[in-house]
């Protein structure tokens, strides 16, 4: 076997971040293995591309949940990323912290050095802001985020109207209370979608003591009792090993990441049994506490304002957005998927901001299909603060078979209240005077639908994911029978074995969650390289 200090499992927007930061120091190994292949495909670079990606098993894992009672009955498609990059390369582009109250919660809940003024830094350290340094943004760093470079008539309205309904105007997401309406900041440089591969891979890819193995698919992590030494993956049809001397780091993402653990022996022991897996680990909590934002997509047809279901049928207007992206880097397809966004509260006695609306100049039955043949455009909203808990897991030893994902969205009486309230304050924005010159008029779901039972049978006709899973690996204290890794992201009753992605998140963050993940493994490289330097006498590169 080829033999590597730090083995890191999956090559995603956690994973590059990892291949930099620990490469950076030249007296040790370094192998990152993805079972993807290069993101060297036009439509992982342009903004818009998300369009032909998703859903695309070049770039798309293409997942599916299970049938779930709170969705009627529906099962979702469950995109993730499968190149390097994984969904960052795939994904909505937005730069999102979260709030300020998402990690002081995490040190409440006994994990020392996740609190907000612990990773605030760690966000600044890695970041490039358009604006240059300033006491909230960071400059020079690899993670680049840029100003959107389009504005549409129908989204300055929602603005004004959001603002006549309570919602203030705002010019920045990310100080740490995110309450307030604007334009979503990107992570974009000059109209090019900016992905972890970019900014964290692609820089240390060269680097003689960084490899980079591609299409190889993770089997299970290798043990010697209950130390990790390596880790089994298929590659052009046969199984081969590597080694790692200080730690195998499973990187691999909220859905892929319990499955892994699973196939490796640590998790649930009835479940491993099934399996026919060997217990390593006794860890019931592999797997369970999945979070995710559920999106409830409402759709208002308008009068009088362009929107893109109006413009992208006309060939000429199709014609020009190529062209004006290829001189310019703007207009449509330099577009994020929404555009606008707002942040508030779903009643008074919620104390931050639990909700947030993606606003989209256009509309679509399903993401994917053709959009209307007529003006419209979309306002989501999503409960950022989720009490439903789902489950992901092994469906076999296989790794080739898809994972059971078992969502379980709107399963308490909380979710389903939070719910049944965003869909009457999307209609309370949208009839504000703001918007009243463009004749708004529901499409979806049904204006006639105005009682609780008949608006909770609405969000799960129309809930479908916002691509957010997190937590089936959570980080607990000492005494958590559910706490799967360590506040050092350190798997508990093994050694050697990290996860570091955002599966380890004992709560979802109020927000979306590609930036939070990068935080994440930024910090934890500093955590494993003090570790190693720690073990081995020297003096680490990085203060954690």
């Amino acid at each position: 076997m080829d033999t590597y200090d730090y083995v890191i499992v999956g090559g995603g927007s956690a994973g590059c971040v990892l291949a930099n930061r620990l490469s950076a120091d030249p007296s040790v190994r370094v192998a990152l293995v993805e079972a993807g292949g290069e993101d060297r495909w036009i439509w992982c670079h342009i903004p818009a591309g998300y369009l032909f990606a998703i859903g695309n098993p070049r770039a798309d894992w293409c997942f599916q949940t299970e049938p779930d009672p709170g969705l009627n009955g529906r099962s979702l498609k469950y995109p993730r990323g499968k190149v390097l990059g994984g969904s960052s390369a795939i994904n909505a582009m937005l730069y999102l912290r979260g709030q300020k109250a998402d990690y002081d919660h995490w040190r409440q809940l006994g994990l020392k050095g996740w609190g907000w003024d612990d990773v605030f830094p760690v966000f600044k350290r890695h970041e490039d802001h358009f604006l240059g340094a300033s006491p909230i943004h960071g400059a020079g760093g690899e993670w680049r985020v840029d100003r959107p470079r389009m504005r549409w008539e129908i989204l300055d309205a929602f603005a004004d109207a959001a603002e006549q309904c309570g919602i203030p105007k705002v010019a920045d997401f990310n100080g740490g209370d995110n309450e307030g309406s604007s334009y979503f900041q990107v992570n974009q440089k000059r109209g090019r979608r900016w992905s972890a591969a970019r900014g964290f891979l692609k820089p240390a890819k060269d680097r003689p003591n960084l490899t980079v193995i591609t299409g190889a698919l993770a089997d299970r992590v290798l043990f010697e009792g209950t130390r990790a030494v390596g880790l089994a993956y298929r590659r052009d049809g046969r199984e081969e090993r590597i080694a790692a001397t200080r730690e195998v780091v499973v990187a691999t993402g909220a859905v892929a990441t319990p499955a892994l653990l699973e196939r490796s022996g640590v998790g649930d022991p009835a479940r491993l049994s099934a399996l026919s897996v060997p217990v390593v680990a006794n860890l019931p909590g592999v797997g369970e506490n999945l979070q995710d934002h559920l999106q409830l997509r409402t759709i208002f047809r308008v009068e009088g304002t362009r929107t893109l279901n109006t413009d992208y049928p006309n060939l000429l207007k199709r014609a020009w957005m190529g062209i004006e992206y290829a001189l310019f880097r703007r207009g449509p397809l330099a577009m994020a998927p929404s555009q606008f966004g707002a942040f508030t509260r779903s009643s008074p006695e919620v104390a931050t901001s639990n909700l947030e609306f993606h606003i989209q100049p256009l509309s679509l039955d399903r993401f994917g299909e053709p959009m209307h043949p007529f003006a419209a455009f979309t306002v989501s909203v999503c409960n950022l603060r989720p009490t439903s808990r789902g489950s992901i897991h092994a469906r076999s030893a296989d790794p080739t078979a898809a994972p059971v994902i078992t969502t379980n969205y709107l399963s308490t009486e909380e979710d389903r209240r939070v719910a049944i309230d965003s869909l009457r304050l999307a209609r309370r924005i949208v009839e504000a005077p703001a918007l009243a010159r463009f004749r708004p008029t529901a499409h979806l779901p049904d204006p006639r639908l105005v009682s609780d039972a008949e608006l909770a049978k609405a969000a799960g006709d129309v809930g479908t994911t916002i691509f957010h899973p997190v937590g089936t690996a959570k980080m607990g204290v000492d005494g958590d029978p559910t706490a799967v890794t360590d506040a050092r992201l350190r798997v508990r009753g093994v050694q050697g074995l990290r996860v570091v992605d955002a599966s380890v998140m004992p709560t979802i963050v109020s927000g979306n969650t590609n930036s939070p993940t990068i935080m994440i493994a930024d910090k934890a490289a500093a955590m494993i390289l003090a570790d190693g330097a720690s073990a081995t006498g020297s003096v680490p590169r990085r203060a954690v």
